[in-house]
């Protein structure tokens, strides 16, 4: 049976980011739709192996995206023109460059691509080529046996090493038995002095051959520094040491944007609303501002603090000591908590403030301004969503560069680890806090209310439309309207399933829903679920022909009143299976549920 598949958005946003940054290749493309098969341009940007299409170049949520994996592209010939049209407009569209992605399995149509340039189109072709994780794999397979053959060379070097160092150990040894020499002939040349004849003056010839001596000696000493310092130089060691240091020198100036970006945030938004709802006619409420711009202005003055701590670390370089600056922010950072956790409600309060076109006009007075480099407010609320994965990235390529004995080792671990908790559990605060939102907004379409859905521990699984077939006595199907139009007017459903509770509503004219008097709200703890009728039955028989098989039902036994069947029509196959499997899913649950609080033993107080 078909499930839904869920992915994290917020990760596929921070991946559409990135592919507007940093993308492999960005780019106008026009795109095929499948239904009327008309072009339309998107503005597409590649990161690794996904590809991502916006509506438009300053588009921050992109309106779809492909998985490269496996996939192949080739050029394909310019479609036949219907019609005759200019002779100039068929000219410019037989020259545009047409090419096609073909996906490595079935069930998923080519995506048709054209652009105008046919180099702009060859890129882009060369580029999809390229977008594969297959590739890396085996990138990754040569880099493993240079490893393995570098690994080998040191293990060779460390030999050589250490028959060197035993060289050394015994010219250590003879340089000390040559100076016991070198002692005792000078000894013995203070006993022999006075038999020597006096020489007021040196041999100008051992005085040449001493300056030789000296040049040779400084050249010696000169040389072996010099060889010292260049197998530094390309030591592994060294290395790391240079690679450490560009990290901290790019996590500056990625420090100093977001800085930038946090101060037009405020000084270019938030405090200028705040103004505009002081005024007379105020375009917007003071509580508006507060639920869209949160405490974004905390979050600034936190990272400028932290922002002036690295350029006065960066002014001491080569010494460049991070861990005490991590261990000050690292307990500041749960303001992010209740920026992350409300940042759907500000962007909703937002599209309902740009409903007020004073406010619309306002707002886009602001984005005019230069320094926003033609972003929209929505762009600098979301900059501080990815701050926190940003500086995991970054502590996790410092410590692949920091040696296991640096003396930062420890405490930049600590940081990253603690940065990981903050981060899953900011992670599973918004999907509790979404949750509550998705039933609270149907809690209040529902004229009645429903007070189940107050409770925090319901959770939301699916919703659609699902026509109630009528029934009598025994649960069998009336045939009295089974063919008549009026069945799916009169019995269609909203139905809305969660883990512990299905509700079955109906729709006004008005769009409100009203809960069914009697099986409005169903406990799947009493619920149990039927998808072959029973072939004994001749109601039940004839209900597969009619309905074709889309029917199932769902027998109800209240510990506190008579026992009822609910039969529903879904309106399709695909529909119904998928509806079966969450149902029987959350039955299954429920059903253990009841058994383990039986079994619980009794407490007596």
């Amino acid at each position: 049976m078909q499930k839904s598949v869920r992915y994290n958005e917020g990760h596929a946003l921070y991946l559409a980011f990135l592919a507007r940054k940093e993308g492999t290749k960005r780019g106008f493309l026009s795109k095929k739709t499948a239904e009327a098969s008309r072009w339309h341009e998107k503005w597409f940007a590649l990161y690794q192996n996904v590809l991502f299409y916006f509506e438009g170049e300053q588009s921050c949520r992109p309106a779809g995206m492909y998985l490269l994996e496996g996939c192949s592209c080739e050029r394909t010939p310019a479609p036949p023109r219907a019609g005759a049209g200019p002779g100039g407009v068929r000219d410019a569209l037989d020259k545009q460059y047409y090419f096609t992605v073909l996906f490595g399995h079935e069930g998923q149509k080519p995506l048709e691509l054209r652009c105008e340039e046919e180099q702009d189109g060859k890129e882009w072709m060369e580029a999809i080529h390229q977008a594969s994780y297959a590739d890396i794999l085996i990138e990754r397979e040569v880099l493993m046996q240079k490893y393995i053959h570098l690994v080998q060379i040191v293990e060779t070097e460390k030999i050589a090493a250490n028959q060197l160092r035993h060289q050394l150990e015994d010219q250590d040894t003879e340089i000390e038995r040559l100076k016991s020499e070198i002692i005792a002939l000078n000894k013995t040349k203070e006993r022999m002095r006075p038999y020597q004849s006096n020489q007021e003056d040196e041999d100008p010839d051992i005085k040449k051959i001493k300056k030789v001596q000296s040049f040779m000696r400084g050249w010696l000493c000169r040389r072996k520094w010099k060889t010292i310092v260049q197998d530094y130089i390309c030591s592994p060691h060294a290395e790391s040491m240079r690679k450490r240091n560009q990290i901290v020198f790019t996590m500056v100036e990625a420090e100093s944007e977001y800085v930038h970006q946090l101060y037009i945030l405020v000084n270019g938004f938030l405090r200028p609303l705040r103004m505009a709802a002081s005024s007379k006619k105020p375009p917007i409420s003071h509580d508006d501002v507060s639920s869209i711009f949160l405490n974004s202005e905390t979050i600034m003055f936190l990272h400028e603090i932290f922002h002036q701590g690295l350029k006065a670390r960066i002014a001491n370089w080569p010494t460049l000591i991070l861990a005490d600056l991590f261990d000050i922010l690292l307990p500041m950072l749960n303001i992010y908590q209740e920026f992350v956790r409300n940042h759907q409600y500000s962007l909703q309060v937002l599209a309902n403030c740009k409903q007020n076109r004073d406010f619309d006009k306002l707002l886009k007075q602001y984005e005019a301004n230069p320094a926003c480099e033609g972003r929209m407010l929505e762009t600098f609320l979301t900059y501080p969503m990815f701050q926190i994965p940003r500086y995991i990235i970054t502590l996790h390529e410092l410590l692949a560069h920091t040696p296991h004995e640096h003396v930062e080792r420890k405490s930049l671990e600590f940081a990253k680890s603690k940065l990981e908790e903050l981060s899953r559990v900011m992670h599973d605060e918004v999907s509790d806090t979404e949750n509550i939102r998705k039933n609270l907004a149907i809690e209040r379409m529902i004229v009645e209310g429903c007070d189940i859905l107050l409770d925090t521990s319901q959770t939301f699984i699916r919703q659609g439309s699902l026509i109630q077939v009528p029934s009598v006595e025994r649960g069998k199907l009336s045939k009295v309207r089974l063919g008549s139009l009026s069945l799916k007017k009169e019995g269609e459903r909203q139905c809305f399933l969660f883990t512990k509770h299905f509700l079955i509503c109906t729709r006004s004219s008005g769009g409100k829903l009203h809960l069914l008097k009697t099986g409005g709200v169903l406990s799947l703890i009493d619920c149990t679920l039927i998808e072959e009728p029973d072939a004994s039955d001749d109601d039940s028989k004839g209900s597969g022909q009619v309905f074709g098989h889309l029917d199932f039902k769902i027998v109800v036994e209240p510990p506190d009143a008579a026992a009822f069947t609910v039969v529903l029509l879904a309106p399709s196959r695909q529909e119904k299976a998928a509806w079966m499997s969450d149902i029987s899913q959350y039955l299954e649950v429920s059903r253990r549920w009841k058994i383990w609080q039986h079994s619980r033993p009794l407490v007596y107080k």
